[in-house]
Parts: C-alpha cells; structure tokens; sequence
C-alpha cells in the first residue's frame, strides 16, 4: 500500500514538473515580447536579457509619433475587422448547421459534403477570383471586404454541425414548434442560447484569426488610413535599416496582443463551459 502511495506521488510530481515546464515553454515568448519592449534598438542588438529595460515609454511616444505608422487608426480598424468577422462568423455558421442539422430535405447530404468538400481548398487558390469579385461590386480597399467574405466559413460550420448534434435534441424545437415559435424565433432565442459555449470558442478563434490575417489585407487594402495592425507590423518591420527600430517593433506587437486578452479573458468561462459540456440524450 506504501508502495502505491508512493508510486502515485512519484508520477503526480513528474507530472506537474512537465506541465510546469510547458506552461514556461509557452509563456516564453510572451515574457521575450514585454522584456525587448522597454529595451532600446541598440540593447537589443546586443543579445538576449532577461532584465527589462527602462525605454518603455520612451518606445511607446515613439510608435505613437511616427507619421508613417498610424497606431491607432489600425488598432481601431483591427478591432472592428475582428469583431464583425467573429459575428458573421458565428451567426451565419450556426444558421446553416441549423438548416442542415434540423431539416431533412433532397440533396441535404450533398449539400454537406459540397461544404466540406469547399473547407479543403486553400483561400490561396481561389484569391485572383476574389479580388476579381471584390473589385466588381465596388469593395475594393474598403474594411467590408476584410469581414464580409467571413459569412462563408466551412470550418466553423463543420465545427458547429458537430456540437449540435451532441447538445441541441430535436424535442425542443420541436416543443417551441407547437407553442407556435418560429423559425427565426426559435434559432435566435433558443438554439443560439444553448450552443452559446460552441460559439464563443469559435468567436474567439475567428477573432484571432481576423486580427493576425495578414494576407487578405495585403491584397485588398492600399490606403494608410484602412491598414490593420499586422500590416503595420510588416510595414514596420521592412522599413529602412537606418531608421529601423526593434523597440518600436516589439511594442507594437505588444500592443497587438492586448485586444486578443481582453477577448479571451471575456469569453473564458464560456470556452471552458464548450469543452466540458456533454451530449444531450433525449
């Protein structure tokens, strides 16, 4: 019996030592970020250091001055890019695994396979025909055609799909169905309640997504005033060595990162909640 015990305690301290470390394996990088942001260009030059530096605001008036890099033009850009790319996101992918979830009509099975067939293909391979269509229907450089496009998610969708068929039984919205709800009533007051959890993991995802999406605005955006945050980062970043400025670079990323905590520590309950919730039997 001693032995077990301390078998047990021997494996439980191993285990807390390797979560330990691979919870400092993942916050590394983050404490690199913050550490090089009070640093100047000329320290970090010199090597690593794990001393935090004294030109943090220093770095900071110096982003916010620059002409060339309008910071918070770009963060306010990002945010909303973000925030309705993560609306439409959710709201439309959750209609069609609804349709396809409660509904059974012709061609249903095709229909969701044609959308799982589309969620392989690379957004690489079909980019000359969006910025084509784009460019037809007038959004060409405009922040609609950044969030738009997020309608279409096949992923999400799939994601969803998955999750209703574990926790959204048919008798209840059947049950509404008789109490004389409709459809639209039904979808925005009911089934959105009960998948809530599915959706804020997949809202954060597209937000993420969203706001470190860096090839699409590359191609669709051209004025300074429309720019998001990575493409301010890249801009930054290739500017011309003499004036290049890795404090200027790292306290821009720093800064980048500060919505997508906000985010998360918002919806943190309810992605714990999407993680932990069971099936539902009827």
């Amino acid at each position: 019996m001693k032995s077990l015990k301390a078998s047990l305690t021997i494996r439980r301290s191993i285990a807390y030592i390797v979560l330990a470390l691979l919870a400092f394996l993942s916050l590394f990088p983050f404490i690199i970020l913050i550490i090089n942001s009070t640093r100047l260009h000329s320290q970090i030059q010199n090597g690593f250091s794990i001393i935090p530096g004294t030109a943090f605001l220093k770095n900071f008036s110096k982003m916010m001055s620059n002409e060339n890099v309008p910071v918070l033009r770009a963060l306010a850009n990002s945010i909303f890019v973000s925030f309705m790319a993560a609306l439409l996101t959710t709201y439309f992918s959750s209609m069609t695994a609804y349709g396809l979830y409660m509904y059974r009509f012709k061609c249903r099975k095709f229909a969701f396979k044609f959308i799982l067939a589309v969620m392989m293909v690379p957004a690489q391979v079909s980019t000359l025909g969006f910025i084509k269509l784009i460019t037809n229907i007038g959004l060409i450089d405009t922040l609609a055609a950044l969030y738009i496009p997020s309608i279409a998610a096949p992923v999400v969708f799939f994601y969803l799909y998955q999750a209703m068929e574990s926790t959204l039984p048919y008798s209840i919205v059947e049950a509404a169905r008789v109490d004389g709800c409709n459809e639209f009533k039904t979808f925005n007051t009911i089934v959105l309640a009960m998948m809530k959890p599915s959706i804020a993991v997949q809202a954060i995802f597209s937000f993420v997504s969203s706001w470190n999406n860096y090839f699409t605005p590359a191609l669709v955006i051209s004025s300074k005033e429309k720019k998001t945050i990575p493409i301010l980062i890249a801009q930054l970043r290739s500017a011309d060595y003499q004036k290049f400025d890795m404090g200027q670079v790292y306290m821009m990323i720093c800064l980048a990162i500060v919505p997508l905590i906000i985010v998360y520590l918002f919806l943190s309950k309810s992605i714990i909640s999407g993680a932990t919730a069971g099936g539902v039997k009827e």
